[in-house]
């Protein structure tokens, strides 16, 4: 596996894939402290891709002050041999002077959405996010990028980025990978003693009360959110919402299709985790 740090380099390298005949280039974008999560994006990108390349890059535009920028857990050279063992052919893994060099003054919103789910209590951080994924974009070119559906607001906020600056990559989102007990697997997850892992379990549990109402036929969104803030006894609640899983705005019945989602702080961890509905197939 080769590692690039420059975006000039990133640039050259895959550029010299494609005119090797390499067309589909999957890339998988991180920010490190990589896990089954991130691996099986990699895998997924092996399996539709000629090429997969990856990238390790701790956005400091999309923490807010006060949030875990400098704490953020750093250990690069397991992640390499992590990807590496994954067969990843390019690492790009570039300084924050590199990726936002002096004087520069541009930066991605997508308006409305940007503001709903996780953007109401981190305002700037998925400016943060489409700003950098977009840069990697332009560096990589890559044909596809792979995602994971834990962040399914990133996801949905990336999709109308996509969609409306005619960027020719295609997002393929992945189902979300799980510990043991449940919880849904994040680089933040090993904050959490023991305790609070024990403690954070609700909130998966949450998700599934739902579900279990769901497949009983309950269609009201209000009922389905009644269900879940139920469950969630231990952790402090960020929010619980039953929303369209384009727009983000909430929606009342989830017949035609929903995402439910739920965010909830154990200690000073603070845990993310959705369901995908599907649309009720009529006649």
């Amino acid at each position: 596996m080769k590692i690039l740090r420059t975006a000039s380099e990133m640039q050259c390298a895959c550029r010299e894939l494609r005119d090797s005949g390499k067309r589909g280039i999957g890339f998988v974008p991180t920010m490190g402290a990589l896990h089954e999560g991130h691996l099986s994006l990699v895998r997924a990108a092996k399996l539709q891709c000629d090429v997969v390349v990856a990238s390790i890059f701790v956005n400091p535009t999309q923490f807010a002050a006060g949030e875990d920028f400098a704490k953020y857990p750093r250990v690069f050279e397991q992640d390499c041999a992590m990807l590496e063992a994954e067969g990843v052919e390019l690492l790009f893994a570039p300084s924050a002077d590199e990726m936002y060099p002096a004087g520069a003054s541009t930066f991605v919103e997508v308006a409305g959405i940007s503001d709903r789910l996780d953007g109401v209590s981190r305002p700037g951080h998925f400016r943060g996010v489409a700003t950098v994924v977009l840069k990697l974009f332009h560096i990589v070119g890559p044909e596809r990028a792979y995602f994971g559906q834990k962040d399914a607001a990133q996801v949905a906020v990336l999709r109308a980025m996509v969609k409306d600056l005619n960027v020719p990559v295609e997002l393929v989102v992945c189902a979300t990978v799980r510990e043991a007990d449940g919880l849904a697997m994040s680089s933040r997850n090993r904050y959490l003693s023991a305790e609070e892992r024990e403690r954070g379990a609700v909130v998966p549990r949450a998700l599934e009360s739902a579900k279990e109402l769901l497949q009983a036929g309950e269609a009201k969104a209000s009922l389905l959110r009644d269900a879940m803030l139920q469950k969630l006894v231990g952790v402090d609640v960020d929010y619980v919402e039953v929303v369209d899983a384009v727009t983000l705005l909430p929606v009342e019945d989830v017949s035609d299709g929903a995402l439910m989602a739920v965010a909830a702080w154990v200690g000073k961890t603070r845990l993310i985790d959705n369901v995908v509905v599907e649309a009720v197939t009529r006649g």
